[in-house]
C-alpha cells in the first residue's frame, strides 16, 4: 500500500492560511527531567513563522534556554475527515530587547482583541511595563509536516 502523505500535505499558501487563522499553538520543549513540556499558547504569525510572548521566568523559557529545540503544533477540525494541521520542528530564538518584546505585545493584543488595530495610551503603557518581565520568542522552522484530511475525499 502506498503512502498517501503526499496527497494530504498542505500547500505553502494553505499552511500560511492555517497559521494565520488559528489562535492556539501548542509549544513542546524539553523539561528538566527530559520529558516533553507542552503548553497551549497565543501567538503572532510573522511571515509564516510563529512568535510567542511569555514570562521570562516561565518553565518553557527555562527549557528553551537549556535546549532551544521545540516542536509546535497548530491544528483544527473536529471529525477525522476535517483534520488539518501543521507540526513544526524549530529552534527558539529568545528576544529580551524591550522594544522587540513590546512590539510583539502590541501585535498579540491587537490579534486577540477582535482586530482592534490600535491600543489606547493607558493600555500601551501597561503593556510596556509588562514587557520588562517578558520575552519574545521567534521559532525558526527546521522541519515541517502538514496534513489536511479533507483531501482524502471521505476515504480513510
Amino acid at each position: 500500500m502506498s503512502s498517501r502523505r503526499g496527497e494530504i500535505e498542505l500547500s505553502p499558501d494553505e499552511q500560511r492560511e492555517l497559521i494565520e487563522s488559528e489562535r492556539i499553538v501548542v509549544v513542546s520543549s524539553l523539561g528538566p527531567r527530559g520529558w516533553p513540556h507542552s503548553m497551549p499558547l497565543w501567538y503572532v504569525p510573522r511571515d509564516g513563522e510563529i512568535w510567542i510572548y511569555t514570562y521570562a521566568k516561565s518553565q518553557k523559557i527555562r527549557n528553551l534556554e537549556r535546549d532551544p529545540r521545540a516542536t509546535l503544533l497548530a491544528e483544527t477540525g473536529h471529525e477525522y475527515g476535517e483534520l488539518r494541521g501543521v507540526e513544526i520542528e524549530a529552534v527558539a530564538e529568545i528576544h529580551r530587547d524591550l522594544d522587540t518584546v513590546y512590539e510583539l505585545a502590541l501585535e498579540l493584543t491587537a490579534r486577540y482583541s477582535g482586530g482592534v488595530s490600535s491600543v489606547d495610551q493607558e493600555a500601551a503603557e501597561a503593556l510596556r511595563a509588562q514587557a520588562r518581565k517578558r520575552v519574545a520568542v521567534r521559532f525558526e522552522p527546521r522541519r515541517i509536516a502538514t496534513w489536511d484530511h479533507r483531501k482524502l475525499g471521505g476515504a480513510h
